[in-house]
């Protein structure tokens, strides 16, 4: 039996993922749980689950749920980012999936890493922001990091087998629905509410990664994850829309041929299959019925209607410390629209600032990468507070 901890428990991702545990309860059991602040969520999941150790990000949140868990004598309750790296390397535990969103899963996977377990994770951002830090520690420690995230996952299945992917591969063809403004003109999406935003028309997933799709700045990370997941240049890695999201990735070989993953649109396939390499369990996932599917379509991406593309595709070309600042001001970003502070084509334009002032460092250390980190989400508060008093300015 397979001995596994969940970072970010209380998400669609640690959801899923617990959902794939009970539906194979002989083979996994779940020994740590970690999240945020939802106190209720994890509560549930404690009675059910009993983990040994549990920790919240927020230490208010921590002490609400040690009061709440008092008549429980098996779970011990951690606090902070501590709390989380604790853990995520817990003894007993062989492997960590990470599904914390955003820069908060940084630590506690490198820890992990650092201990010596496997990592099942589909934060990409971990990826973006301390790609080479990341691959250094799974070389230094030899262990398995194996992606959840569709995309990435499909790609990572496509190569399996392969001896010299990277000679071998011609290009990545990393596939994107288009989101919900794939048809509408670039002129209407000034006006977008968080609401139409968060309809994304083929997955059900956490705010953040909705609204990142909505801009395509989804599809920008993922072109710097692939970047340093498969060691594999800029150049070789391309993006291409298909609505129907039954293709969710492909491999494109130098001998012309081309590889892709096809599925239903339920992460618990991917998840399982991280759980589980190299083996392949049944899952309760409905199969993919091409016949249903009949037509699977293809289209070029708009750059123009999504800038957000190309400041990624800026930030991997120069590298460095530029990931960080476009992946964690972007976390900063994302949330002030939620909050309707900023309009949806204010996106890409405040990411955009954020990335002109910063100084780039290249070959950056873990110290350098936190610093930039807090750095880009302080500026990135400021331009979008001055942003709202000149908004408010201009209406009275």
């Amino acid at each position: 039996m397979k001995h596994i901890v969940i970072l970010g428990s209380t998400g669609s991702i640690g959801k899923n993922t617990l959902s794939v545990v009970e539906t194979h309860a002989d083979e996994f059991k779940v020994v740590g749980l970690a999240a945020n602040r939802d106190v209720d969520t994890l509560e549930q999941q404690i009675r059910r689950y009993r983990p040994a150790l549990v920790a919240l990000n927020e230490p208010t949140a921590a002490a609400q749920l040690r009061e709440r868990i008092r008549d429980l004598n098996c779970t011990q309750v951690l606090a902070g980012t501590e709390g989380l790296q604790t853990v995520a390397t817990m003894p007993q535990a062989s492997q960590v999936l990470d599904g914390m969103g955003g820069s908060a899963g940084l630590l506690p996977t490198l820890a992990a890493i650092n201990a010596g377990k496997d990592i099942a994770f589909v934060n990409k951002e971990v990826m973006v922001m301390a790609g080479p830090l990341v691959n250094a520690a799974v070389e230094a420690n030899g262990v398995n990091l194996i992606p959840i995230d569709g995309e990435m996952s499909a790609i990572f299945q496509c190569l399996e087998g392969a001896r010299d992917p990277k000679a071998d591969i011609h290009r990545l063809l990393i596939t994107a629905s288009g989101g919900p403004f794939r048809e509408v003109p670039k002129e209407a999406l000034y006006s977008v509410t968080p609401q139409q935003a968060l309809r994304h028309p083929n997955w059900k997933m956490g705010q953040k990664i909705t609204i990142d799709s909505a801009t395509m700045m989804n599809k920008g990370l993922e072109v710097i994850e692939a970047k340093w997941l498969f060691d594999i240049e800029l150049s070789k890695i391309d993006i291409v829309v298909h609505p129907e999201s039954i293709v969710h990735s492909m491999v494109e070989w130098t001998d012309g041929s081309t590889l892709a993953q096809l599925g239903p649109t339920d992460m618990r396939i991917m998840i399982q299959y991280a759980l589980t390499y190299p083996r392949r369990f049944s899952t309760p996932v409905p199969r993919l019925d091409l016949m249903e599917a009949r037509t699977l379509r293809f289209e070029p991406v708009d750059f123009g209607k999504f800038p957000c593309l190309s400041l990624a595709y800026t930030a991997a070309e120069v590298g460095g410390t530029l990931p960080v600042v476009l992946s964690s001001a972007d976390e900063v970003v994302v949330e002030a629209f939620l909050d309707t502070c900023i309009g949806f084509m204010d996106i890409p334009a405040i990411l955009a600032r954020v990335m002109d002032a910063h100084e780039v460092i290249s070959d950056p250390t873990l110290s350098d990468i936190l610093e930039v980190d807090r750095w880009a989400k302080s500026t990135a508060r400021s331009i979008i507070k001055n942003h709202v008093r000149s908004n408010k300015k201009s209406m009275g």
